[in-house]
């Protein structure tokens, strides 16, 4: 029998011995990761006859484990050399199956967020893999995940033509399901291009397809969080705060990290339509506790600003949390009318308890 070493570790690769250092990796996951992820990494990297179907589905397994363990780690580079090993097994898997390892791969590589600069050539590398394999729905679902990197590296040009190739071909199919990502990225990109009804419309086309399919959680919470951002921007913040709620609730129950954004936007809606007051409520909420952290805090300081009407204090808020508040294009985006709003509350909390003001006297009290 062949035998495995890695990492000191040394492992007799017999009969049923793949499921034996199957189960041991999973155990250790928790308790001892590294080491998990060493074994997970033998399961993996096995010579297994095409016929073990049981070896075959461990390895299925094991690949998997190992690129969500390394993306939890933000271990970029070896989740990178995972995905170009995998192709080599992958000839083992149905097309579906293949497929489906990949895409799951890709996915917790760009979900890292780890910003190495090799996700579009990694990205790019994987497309031209599948179409030599004529493995033409996994090229489809790399594209969308290409346009996604377009869309964060602000590459819109890049992003709006890939997305228009890949909607007229994707509309001669029946693909469902990614006809609505790819929809929802294109009213993401004329969104940021702040073309808002060519945004609203693309969302409405997303909309109208995903009624007519199951749509899985996370992807209704993407569609409901951009709804919001679209109706914020409309300023029609009650009907956003509406869309963010459900969007929050969407992703925290498949425990997505976007959950986040869509509370702090409920949060920034509540601020927007004066009822700074209902904020900590909202924070301290059963639901809200587990995502404590500095973006809350921001979001709570300007509340907290909005209810007392000050200017000044609002704009060492603005410094205090610059990357949570200004670093954030959505809220960026309604900072300024923010700062007009406060400023004009600030006016009328110094004249209110005056029957006459002389202009001077608002002039040197206006930053206090």
């Amino acid at each position: 029998s062949a035998i495995i070493v890695n990492c000191g570790f040394v492992v007799m690769a017999g009969e049923d011995s793949l499921h034996d250092l199957l189960d041991d990796a999973e155990a250790l996951l928790n308790s001892d990761p590294e080491k998990s992820m060493v074994l997970l990494e033998q399961i993996a990297m096995a010579e297994v006859s095409p016929r073990a179907e049981e070896d075959i589905k461990c390895k299925e397994i094991a690949t998997l484990k190992l690129g969500k363990a390394l993306a939890k780690h933000k271990l970029a580079k070896e989740l990178g050399d995972l995905i170009r090993m995998s192709r080599k097994f992958l000839p083992l898997y149905s097309k579906a199956k293949a497929a489906k390892i990949v895409r799951e791969l890709v996915d917790n590589f760009l979900d890292m967020k780890s910003s190495t600069g090799i996700e579009v050539d990694l990205c790019n590398e994987c497309i031209e893999w599948a179409k030599e394999e004529k493995r033409t729905f996994l090229r489809q679902t790399l594209q969308a995940r290409l346009i996604v990197l377009y869309l964060e590296t602000d590459n819109y040009i890049a992003a709006i033509s890939l997305s228009t190739t890949l909607l007229k071909e994707l509309k001669k199919l029946d693909d469902k399901a990614l006809l609505v990502e790819v929809q929802l990225l294109e009213s993401r990109v004329f969104q940021k291009l702040g073309n808002i009804p060519k945004s609203r419309a693309a969302l409405t086309s997303a909309k109208t397809t995903a009624n007519s399919i199951y749509c899985p959680p996370k992807l209704q919470a993407s569609l409901d969080l951009q709804s919001g951002i679209l109706h914020a921007q409309e300023k029609d913040f009650k009907t956003a705060y509406s869309y963010f709620y459900e969007s929050f609730e969407g992703y925290d129950s498949i425990d997505d990290h976007r959950a986040i954004l869509g509370l702090k936007y409920m949060l920034l809606c509540k601020i927007m339509l004066n009822m700074s007051e209902d904020v900590p409520a909202l924070v301290s909420s059963k639901l809200a506790l587990k995502y404590t952290g500095s973006e809350l805090d921001a979001m709570q300081s300007v509340a907290k600003c909005s209810q007392d009407r000050s200017v000044s204090e609002f704009e060492k808020t603005v410094i205090e949390y610059q990357k949570d508040i200004s670093g954030d294009p959505i809220v960026q985006f309604h900072l300024d009318a923010l700062y007009d709003t406060l400023l004009e509350q600030n006016l009328a909390r110094i004249i209110e308890p005056f029957s006459q003001v002389e202009v001077s006297v608002t002039d040197t009290s206006v930053c206090c």
